[in-house]
């Protein structure tokens, strides 16, 4: 590897993971797995987190939830590719296995736990697109593994790198105010995508604080 290459991310690494004091370590964990995730880069940065995420007391049930959690925003076949590989992992380096704790999915219900406002807005845009929306969020009602301010700030994260920063930032940064996040932790989330793209970060933060400054 490159010498000034890894004196930079050595660098970088030091800044985002010594800082940011609002994010504990298990968020700034699971935060770097999501991005792992989406960006697909499951190879050497991954299996980093994943035995990063083992010492800081995120286990290999939680794991599986945030694969299931993140799956319907990164795409499923994202979300495959990163359990069959958490799998590798754990079978390489002896990490402890899932007990198989998990939640049940409600699979044949009607409705939504969506906010109705969201709900309706999606259907009128295009009703069976909001059928599959409604499948999606009853199939996740049940997690408990994760916080909810951990899953809004995985999502979050999603709409950064992936710069859908419109109708679903807004609803994910109102889920995070609604969890007890404060405005400042909010920010702390997007400044820590920074370290896989910063420009998107940038960009989402003009974004974010206008989100903000509406909600306060």
């Amino acid at each position: 590897m490159d010498a000034i290459f890894e004196e930079m991310s050595l660098a970088t690494d030091r800044q985002l993971w010594e800082g940011e004091p609002e994010l504990s370590m298990r968020e700034k964990v699971l935060l770097s797995l999501v991005a792992d995730v989406c960006l697909q880069t499951l190879g050497q940065p991954y299996e980093q987190h994943v035995r990063m995420a083992h010492e800081h007391g995120v286990g290999a049930d939680d794991l599986r939830e945030l694969l299931r959690f993140i799956a319907y925003d990164s795409g499923y076949p994202a979300a495959r590719a990163a359990l069959a590989r958490l799998e590798e992992i754990e079978k390489e380096y002896g990490l402890p296995q899932p007990t198989g704790r998990g939640h049940d999915l409600d699979l044949a219900g009607t409705g939504s736990p969506i906010p109705a406002q969201i709900r309706d807005e999606v259907h009128a845009l295009d009703d069976r697109f909001g059928d599959y929306m409604d499948l999606q969020s009853r199939m996740r009602a049940g997690m408990s593994l994760l916080a909810v301010r951990e899953r809004a700030f995985a999502t979050i994260t999603v709409d950064v790198l992936f710069q859908t920063l419109e109708e679903s930032l807004r609803a994910h940064v109102g889920r995070a105010l609604s969890a007890g996040a404060s405005p400042e932790a909010v920010r702390a989330v997007v400044r820590f995508s920074a370290r896989f793209g910063m420009t998107k970060a940038w960009r989402a933060l003009h974004v974010v604080d206008g989100l903000l400054a509406a909600s306060s």
